[in-house]
């Protein structure tokens, strides 16, 4: 009997509880977002009404990357979500441990790469050149390669003869098209005066000398390009990583304390009877 007596038991915590529903709640939608855009994009382009273009690994789909990202992000919303407001410590376990183990493939992913640096060059180039090969195919793919070699001034994986390996642009003899031995409009250098882009700029370009061509085109490769951009942003790449483990460390530990604290006040109501 505990007559006359206030029992101060466990209890949930409010702040920690509401904190993380408000912050998957902007996670969950965002990947609701990414889920839409990707699954708009792949109907507009037919995706869904041809189920074997869903096997053509020739290059990169961005859409992919939306929609992968986008479904992580819905799954971790969702469980974290629903789990902090109900109260619920399955959903809170998945939400901690599958965001455990994103930090853990996150980290392999860092050290790996560092080790075995070489080979992930490798890796980029054949990544470049089967997007490459595929550049005409899709639109979506045509406009990130498009927009990566502009931002980072470049052509090709690592030089701008590895547009050889597209159809439309290679130099052989039996290549009937108006684009022969050019490059894309995004390997041109930019004049500050020209305000409308001449998407011809390319054309015929690599049939013309070393000399010619470096005061057209950019001649350097992305993946140099990529290394020395990598090289000079380090502080900031690193920050970014660093930034992100720290907050997916954060939601882990108020998740397994919020479930310490759901099962603490279990114990305590089996205890006290209430």
């Amino acid at each position: 009997m505990m007559t006359g007596k206030h029992y101060n038991g466990h209890e949930v915590s409010c702040c920690i509880k509401y904190f993380i529903f408000g912050f998957n709640i902007i996670f969950w939608l965002l990947g609701l977002a990414f889920l839409g855009i990707g699954l708009w994009a792949w109907n507009e382009k037919g995706v869904l009404s041809n189920i074997s273009s869903i096997t053509d690994l020739g290059g990169f789909d961005p859409v992919w990357l939306f929609l992968v990202v986008g479904g992580v992000m819905f799954i971790l919303g969702f469980a974290g979500c629903i789990g902090a407001l109900r109260e619920n410590t399955v959903l809170l376990k998945f939400f901690s441990v599958f965001l455990g183990i994103i930090f853990f493939l996150e980290l392999t992913a860092g050290i790996l790469a560092f080790v075995f640096k070489d080979w992930l060059k490798d890796q980029l180039q054949f990544f470049i050149n089967n997007n490459i090969r595929a550049y005409r195919d899709d639109i979506d793919l045509q406009n990130l390669i498009d927009f990566t070699q502009e931002y980072w001034e470049c052509c090709g994986a690592f030089k701008a003869s590895d547009w050889d390996l597209n159809i439309y642009f290679n130099c052989t003899d039996t290549n009937p098209s108006r684009e022969k031995c050019g490059v894309p409009f995004s390997c041109c250098t930019k004049d500050p005066a020209e305000d409308v882009i001449n998407t011809q700029c390319g054309y015929d370009v690599r049939s013309k000398l070393e000399a010619e061509q470096k005061t057209v085109i950019y001649l350097k490769g992305c993946v140099p390009q990529f290394e020395k951009w990598l090289h000079d942003n380090l502080t900031v790449v690193a920050g970014i990583f660093i930034g992100i483990a720290l907050l997916q460390i954060f939601g882990i530990c108020l998740a397994q304390n919020l479930v310490s604290d759901i099962e603490a006040v279990r114990v305590s109501c089996l205890f006290t009877g209430r």
